[in-house]
C-alpha cells in the first residue's frame, strides 16, 4: 500500500471518532517542561486541528520550570511540603511574572497563521481571564502554605460561551479570591477541577514519558480500580491526577507523552493510541450483538473469509443469524466477534453447540480477548444445559486446543451437524466438554 494510500485509510477510519468528538469538551493539561520542548510547536498545531474539527478545548497550563528558574535567577529558595509549592510573598510575586509571560508567549503560539504552515486560516482565537476563584490551602502539617491555594469556583457560564464561540479557552494556574487576593495553583488540580466542573469528555495529561510502565510493562489502558492499585507502585503526580479526575466523574483520562510528535491525534484517533487510558466506566464490553452491529461484524469477518479461515457469510445471513453472535467492544468499537449455534437432533432436543465465526481484530490480539470471549461463550453454553462444545476450522486448530478443545473425528459430531459437514472444505473437528463448574 502506498503512503497516500495509507493516509487516506488513517483519515477514513478516524471518521468515527472525529464525529464523536464534536461539540464535546477536553480538557488538556501541559505541563511548563513541554511549552519549552522542541515539539510544543507540533503539539500546537495538533490543538488548532481539533478546534477546527468541532472540539471544545480547554489548556490548562503549568509553570514549575519556569518558576523554579526565575527564584534561582532571583536568589530565593524553593520550598516545598510533599509536591506542593509553599508560597510567601516573594515567591508570589516571581510566579506572576513567570506565569504572565507564559500565558502571552502560549496566545501568540496560537495566533500564528502563516500560509505554509497548519495554523494557516485557522483563525484560532483564544481566551482567558479571571475563570477560576481560589481560596488558601491554609495550614497542612503545621506548615503554612501562605499564597498556596485550591480552586473554590469556577466561571463554568463564561467559559461555555466562549466554547461555544468555537475559541479556545486557556486557563493558567493562578486564582483570584474573593478578598482581592492572587493564589497560585497547582497546575494539574486545575486541570481536574476544570475537567469536572466542565463536564468534559475528556482529560488529557501531557508528561514526559509515554505509556506508564507497571513492573517494566509498557500498560496501554487501566481501569479506575486497576490505576488505583497501580499507584502504589508508580509515584506519578499525573496517574494521581487522573484518578482523582475519574473518581470526580470525567469518563477518561488520557497520560500522553508530550514529546512524542502526534500523539494527541494518535491517541484521539486511533483504536489504539499513543499514551495510558485511564477510564471509570466500562471501556471493554462483552455482549450479545445487535442487528446494527452486522457493519461492524463484517468488518471482522471479512478479512478473514478472503484468506480462507472462515466460511464466507452474507449480510442477509448475519441479520438472520445475529442472535447468536457475541461481540468484544473497546470504547463502542467491536474488535471481536463469536457465534454460538446450538446443535439439535431431529426430535429438537439440544444436544451440544457449535462455535463458529470467531474474528479478532489485528490490532486487538495477543490482549486475551479471544479467550474472556471463549469464556463467555461456554458461559452461554451453560445456561443452555449444553455441556459439549464443538468447533469446526482449517487454520486455527492451535489456538482452539490452548483454549482446552481437541481433536475428534467427523465421525464424533452429532448426527443433525454430521451431515452438514462440508468434505471438500475438509475442516479439523474439535470438542471441548464442559465440566458443571465450566458450564456455570
Amino acid at each position: 500500500m502506498s503512503d497516500n494510500n495509507a493516509s487516506l485509510n488513517w483519515f477514513r477510519h478516524a471518521a468515527p471518532y472525529i464525529n464523536d468528538l464534536r461539540g464535546r469538551t477536553l480538557v488538556i493539561g501541559i505541563p511548563g517542561d513541554a511549552l519549552e520542548h522542541a515539539n510544543f510547536r507540533n503539539l500546537v498545531h495538533d490543538l488548532a486541528l481539533l478546534v477546527s474539527l468541532g472540539v471544545r478545548l480547554v489548556v490548562v497550563h503549568g509553570a514549575r520550570a519556569q518558576v523554579n528558574r526565575a527564584l534561582a535567577e532571583c536568589g530565593l529558595e524553593n520550598q516545598f511540603h510533599g509536591n506542593t509549592r509553599v508560597t510567601d510573598r516573594e515567591t508570589l510575586e516571581v510566579i506572576k511574572a513567570a506565569v504572565g509571560k507564559l500565558r502571552f508567549d502560549i496566545e501568540a503560539a496560537f495566533s500564528q497563521g502563516l500560509p505554509d504552515s497548519p495554523m494557516a486560516r485557522s483563525a484560532l482565537k483564544v481566551i482567558s481571564g479571571n475563570f477560576v476563584t481560589a481560596r488558601p490551602i491554609g495550614v497542612l502539617d503545621g506548615m503554612d502554605l501562605r499564597w498556596t491555594g485550591t480552586v473554590r469556583r469556577m466561571e463554568v457560564k463564561t467559559i461555555e460561551h466562549a466554547l461555544e464561540q468555537g475559541a479556545l479557552v486557556l486557563l493558567s494556574p493562578l486564582g483570584t479570591s474573593l478578598t482581592g487576593e492572587l493564589f497560585n495553583l497547582n497546575y494539574l488540580d486545575l486541570a481536574a477541577e476544570a475537567a469536572r466542573a466542565l463536564q468534559a469528555e475528556k482529560l488529557v495529561l501531557f508528561r514526559e514519558a509515554p505509556q506508564l510502565l507497571i513492573n517494566g510493562q509498557e500498560v496501554h489502558e487501566l481501569s479506575i480500580v486497576q490505576a488505583e492499585q497501580a499507584a502504589s507502585q508508580v509515584q506519578s503526580e499525573a496517574l494521581s491526577c487522573a484518578i482523582r479526575a475519574c473518581n470526580a466523574g470525567t469518563p477518561r483520562t488520557h497520560l500522553l507523552s508530550y514529546s512524542q510528535d502526534g500523539a494527541l491525534v494518535q491517541e484521539l484517533f486511533r483504536r489504539e493510541g499513543a499514551g495510558t487510558m485511564i477510564y471509570r466506566d466500562s471501556y471493554e464490553v462483552i455482549r450479545r450483538a445487535r442487528i446494527t452491529d452486522v457493519g461492524g461484524i463484517l468488518g471482522l469477518i471479512r478479512p478473514l473469509e478472503k484468506q480462507g479461515v472462515l466460511v464466507r457469510r452474507s449480510r442477509e445471513k448475519l441479520e438472520a443469524e445475529i442472535e447468536h453472535f457475541t461481540l468484544v467492544e473497546v470504547d463502542g468499537t467491536p474488535v471481536a466477534c463469536a457465534a454460538l449455534y446450538p446443535i439439535r437432533e431431529q426430535s429438537g432436543e439440544t444436544v451440544a453447540a457449535e462455535i463458529a465465526c470467531v474474528a479478532i481484530h489485528p490490532e486487538f490480539r495477543g490482549g486475551r480477548r479471544g479467550a474472556k470471549l471463549m469464556h463467555h461463550l461456554e458461559r452461554q453454553a451453560g445456561v443452555l444445559g449444553i455441556d459439549e462444545l464443538y468447533v469446526l476450522t482449517t487454520q486455527t486448530e492451535h489456538w482452539f486446543i490452548e483454549q482446552g478443545f481437541t481433536q475428534v473425528s467427523v465421525q464424533d459430531l452429532p448426527a443433525s451437524r454430521q451431515s452438514l459437514y462440508n468434505i471438500q472444505r475438509n475442516s479439523r473437528v474439535l470438542r471441548k466438554s464442559l465440566s458443571p463448574q465450566q458450564a456455570s
